[in-house]
């Protein structure tokens, strides 16, 4: 099949819009709607100057979605003094699994020659997933320990390497998948706080002045096209499935979407698009309700809604 816009041989063929793409067209594709993301969700400060840059912290985990987003950042930015980007990776202490794609976090920073920090559970906490997989005390799947360890991290450092904006791989079919468990669970106040954590222009947003503000320039585009995009760019991705990963209500999802997707092409696009548009409008219903008190955690310091934080009380199960 030629490619829908030149004689090339078509690489790949996009169900939702009829379109087939040859590598270079497709390579263009990508970064387009990449590019397009950080227009509309106001990325650059206009207060941005070479000589007062934006520092912009990826939270660099070495797999598909977070190394095709730093090297379309660093070539969208390579030759923007106002933009400095940092990767940060987060070692779990998973044997082998994240062994390698630390690897490849270090290797596509060194090509590109973008400052690269590495920090660990086991450092910070004095704690390995392998371990809190096999105690497990909460009795809870190993991706709710994971996701409160990492989230606080992430934003420790952020905040520590001077972030202006903290960004993270998530794909379509990530934030379709957690678009739809939130209206599943009838969680309005939840879609609001979504729209000011990650998904509004940063003009738009709620007032979080306690977290660096979140941004997520992947989510126009499909999985499949950014492990494609990874290959056809020979980009050093580690492509493995974390061995603790067991999420399975977000698993049940995922098989609805791509069911969904195979007969009704397009219907990721649609549900992120409708609900981008629904979490606005519950952001501006929720604007000026404080809900809980923000405070510091008694024992680490923190920013939280409880006395100690969940990621103490967890630590603390732990011990």
């Amino acid at each position: 099949m030629d490619c829908t816009r030149c004689d090339e041989d078509a690489v790949m063929h996009a169900a939702y819009s009829g379109s087939h793409l040859c590598a270079d067209h497709f390579r263009e594709s990508v970064e387009k709607r990449v590019r397009r993301r950080v227009r509309r969700d106001d990325l650059v400060s206009h207060d941005a100057t070479p000589e007062d840059p934006e520092t912009w912290v990826i939270g660099l985990s070495g797999g598909k979605d977070s190394v095709v987003l730093t090297q379309i950042l660093h070539e969208t930015f390579a030759e923007d003094p106002r933009i400095e980007l940092v990767g940060l990776t987060i070692h779990e202490g998973i044997e082998g699994y994240r062994d390698e794609s630390v690897d490849a976090c270090i290797e596509l920073s060194e090509e590109l020659g973008i400052r690269h920090e590495l920090v660990s559970y086991a450092e910070e906490f004095g704690v390995r997933m392998d371990e809190v997989v096999e105690d497990d005390p909460e009795n809870m799947a190993a991706c709710a320990y994971c996701g409160v360890f990492r989230r606080d991290l992430l934003e420790k450092y952020a905040e520590e390497l001077g972030a202006d904006l903290l960004l993270t791989g998530h794909n379509l079919d990530d934030e379709a998948q957690t678009a739809l468990m939130n209206f599943l669970e009838g969680d309005v106040e939840q879609i609001a706080k979504h729209f000011d954590a990650s998904l509004g222009p940063l003009s738009e947003r709620g007032e979080q002045e306690e977290f660096v503000p979140r941004a997520k320039p992947l989510r126009d585009v499909p999985e499949k096209e950014v492990a494609l995009y990874a290959h056809i760019n020979d980009l050093p991705a580690h492509i493995t499935e974390c061995p603790h990963a067991s999420e399975a209500y977000r698993g049940e999802i995922q098989q609805l979407l791509y069911d969904l997707e195979e007969n009704h092409p397009g219907t990721r696009h649609s549900i992120l698009a409708g609900y981008e548009d629904l979490a606005s409008i519950a952001a501006d219903e929720y604007s000026g309700d404080d809900g809980a008190d923000l405070q510091e955690c008694v024992e680490c310091g923190s920013t939280t809604t409880r006395e100690v934080c969940r990621k103490c009380s967890l630590l603390e199960s732990l011990a």
